[in-house]
Formats: C-alpha cells, sequence, structure tokens
C-alpha cells in the first residue's frame, strides 16, 4: 500500500533516531571502540538489520522511506526497485510492495557459477531503478550495485537508505560525481541529538562520540 501521509523531514529524522534507540540498534562504547569493515575503530555501531525483527517499526519506516522517495523524486519515477545484497534485500522488497513495482536485488559480486549473474530478478533495459539499502557510510558499495545495474541497461540514479552516517564531508560529492543521489531518514547527528534527550547513554559517552563525530579522522588516529 501507498503511504499517503508526509510527516516533515525532520519529524522522520527523530522518529527513526527514536527508533533505532529504542530496538538496540545503536551502539555506543567510547572505551572499547568497534572495529568496522575498513578495519579502522570507532566509539559507534549501529545495526540497521535488526530492524525486520520488529514488525510496527519496520512497517513505519518503509513508510517513511516511501514517502521521502516519492516527495524528493516523484510518484511515477521508477519502475523498478533493487536491494543490495544482503541487507537491503529486506527493505528492497517491503519497499517495492509498497510502492507498487517489481522487485530485484543485486549481488556484491558474480555468484561464479550457472549465469554468473550480480542481478537476480527481472531488470529490463531503459527501466529507472530506485537501489535500496539499509545505511551507508562512505557511499562506496552503492557505486558498486549502481554500476552492476547500468550494465543491464536500465538506469539508476537514485539511492534510498534508512540511515547514513554523514560525517565523512565527500560522500555526496562522490555520490554525485557517480550521477547518484542519496535519500535517507537519519543520521548519527540525529541519533546523537535523541541520544542526548533521552539520556539514553551516560554524558561522558555522549561527549567522546560527539567528539569522534565531529573530527572521525582525528579521532581514530588518536585511537589506532
Amino acid at each position: 500500500m501507498i503511504p499517503t501521509t508526509y510527516p516533515t523531514r525532520e519529524e522522520i529524522a527523530r522518529l527513526t533516531a527514536s527508533m533505532l534507540l529504542e530496538v538496540g540498534a545503536v551502539h555506543f562504547n567510547s572505551r572499547e571502540p568497534f572495529t568496522h569493515s575498513s578495519g579502522k575503530k570507532a566509539p559507534t555501531y549501529v545495526d540497521c538489520r535488526k530492524l525486520i525483527s520488529f514488525p510496527r517499526i519496520r512497517a513505519t519506516l518503509m513508510d517513511f522511506l516511501a514517502c521521502t522517495v516519492m516527495r524528493n523524486v516523484g510518484f511515477e519515477a521508477f519502475d523498478n526497485v533493487a536491494g543490495g545484497e544482503t541487507a537491503g534485500i529486506p527493505f528492497g522488497a517491503l519497499m517495492a510492495e509498497r510502492m507498487g513495482l517489481p522487485m530485484t536485488y543485486v549481488r556484491k559480486k558474480p555468484k561464479g557459477y550457472g549465469r554468473n549473474a550480480r542481478i537476480e530478478g527481472v531488470m529490463k533495459e531503459g527501466e529507472r531503478v530506485l537501489l535500496v539499502e539499509d545505511m551507508t557510510t562512505d557511499g562506496g558499495s552503492k557505486i558498486s550495485f549502481v554500476e552492476a545495474i547500468r550494465e543491464t541497461g536500465a538506469t539508476c540514479g537514485h539511492t534510498a537508505l534508512i540511515f547514513f552516517y554523514d560525517i565523512f564531508p565527500d560522500t555526496r560529492e562522490v555520490l554525485d560525481g557517480h550521477g547518484i543521489t542519496l535519500h535517507c531518514l537519519c543520521t548519527w547527528w540525529d541519533v546523537l541529538a535523541v541520544a542526548k534527550e533521552q539520556k539514553s547513554f551516560d554524558a561522558e559517552t555522549l561527549d567522546e562520540v560527539e567528539k569522534f563525530l565531529r573530527d572521525p579522522t582525528g579521532w581514530q588516529a588518536a585511537h589506532s
């Protein structure tokens, strides 16, 4: 079902951040930083995959994401919704259902046998594809997924996410350079604001997280 109500961008961000905190998807730890896939340390970690286990929250977030995309791009702007392997697949399916569109998914790399395909499902030449993912740090994986979509002859100029780090200044510029516009529900700044308001973590932890968000490269160098 296509949602017909449109909360403000600010209210969507606040509510999304609150939901992430409510289900324990947000982790802050300044004393024992997390190691991310890049190998770098950070006092923050978000696990959007947990959201699929909470039906009311996942439904609300997908309504928010569908509203955001249609408000920003248009009601008839897409012909296909693609989820990125693996975390983007359930959210891609939920978005396709809401937008009344076919659903496909994109592999991180060819599967190595059979058709050796990266695209699963039916994606046709000339189709306008929306890439759906759970989150992004610097946008790198989104570029790879979009390139795979474009190799089919389809077009893809937009990616929709629940969560965007928004702490590395060149991320949007890099995506723009590849013809990709990013749409998201909330960022670390929204989560930090709600965490402060709700006192979800102690003041020392929140202060250290804010230091990281304001200068991630400097913080990582000091904690390497």
